[in-house]
């Protein structure tokens, strides 16, 4: 089971002031002054907004980026196909979703062997009553799928993750727990996939929290809601996957679940990163909100709603 660590800020100072600076300052016999400035990256996908299809082939100058409000200047621009992926795959094992589990099971295998290249890591863990990992992260498809089949419904009144003995469903435990305990120690791109209702009766954590996690290990949260035959909360599922850059796709069927797999794996392999130095150079721990927008009128940007600022 896995346990509780201290959450990490997604930021990290650069580096000293330029030579000439310090070493004056040395000269005077006074500590060197170093100037520590916020690098912010984002990730970001592109979708017409009519057809929905993925845009690629564009620059950075189809790209505007504010900071609560503030203009800012992107000082770094690329596209990604090829960078590396750490995810996270996390499967609802509780009652309501007892019917849909064979199937769950069999896409989620293939959406791993579809996504996965060299480089990249997975890791699974389920969740009802308590979250289980049930494989580490790996780039061995055997282990993975080994584990994805390992997966059962389980019952109620086990204790939760976080301590006590409260029964229901832990998704937001699990999404924290998948976040300060993994995610955290990883760098590069990182995703959770969660193929749930979203019906929470057990965290001990609250949906903020579990958005916050996702936010400060810089984690972008995707949701295969899975709706009949109980109903799923989406609007839970879209507040966790709205703040974190992610996407909740609705799942009524197989053939819809295989469909959202591929969209998913789709915007997985097609994203642009972005940096900038945040023109607010207070390292105050605060919320920073971040708007991403496209010039070009047909284009619609997914990428996360904001950052914690690093804290001195």
């Amino acid at each position: 089971m896995m346990g509780v660590v201290l959450l990490a800020a997604t930021l990290a100072p650069a580096g000293p002031a330029a030579p000439g600076a310090g070493a004056q300052a040395a000269t005077a016999g006074q500590q060197p002054i170093r100037i520590q400035v916020n690098l912010v990256n984002l990730f970001a996908t592109v979708r017409d907004k009519k057809t929905k299809k993925i845009l690629a082939g564009l620059e950075q100058g189809d790209f505007k980026v504010s900071e609560d409000n503030a203009e800012q200047t992107i000082s770094s621009f690329s596209r990604e196909t090829n960078l590396p992926i750490t995810l996270g795959l996390l499967i609802d094992t509780s009652g309501s979703v007892e019917q849909t589990l064979g199937a769950e099971q069999d896409a989620a295998i293939r959406f791993l062997n579809r996504v996965m290249r060299k480089g990249d890591l997975a890791m699974v863990v389920s969740f009802d009553s308590d979250a289980d990992l049930l494989a580490g992260f790996t780039e061995d498809p055997v282990i993975l799928e080994r584990a994805i089949r390992r997966t059962r419904i389980a019952g109620a009144g086990a204790p939760g993750p976080l301590g006590g003995n409260t029964p229901g469903t832990v998704f937001y435990d699990a999404v924290y727990l998948a976040c300060t305990d993994k995610l955290v120690e990883e760098a590069g791109r990182k995703a959770l996939v969660i193929l749930t209702d979203a019906q929470d009766s057990g965290s001990r954590m609250r949906a903020q929290e579990a958005i916050e996690a996702a936010q400060r290990t810089d984690t972008v949260v995707h949701v295969l809601l899975i709706a009949p035959p109980f109903g799923g909360n989406e609007g839970a599922a879209r507040k966790l996957t709205d703040e974190t850059g992610g996407r909740t796709i609705v799942v009524r069927n197989e053939k819809n679940l295989e469909q959202a797999f591929d969209q998913i794996s789709e915007e997985l392999r097609s994203q642009y990163t972005l940096g900038y130095y945040s023109s607010n150079s207070a390292r105050d721990g605060s919320f920073r909100k971040v708007k991403v927008e496209s010039t070009r009128k047909d284009a619609d940007v997914l990428t996360r709603r904001g950052y914690y600022a690093p804290k001195n």
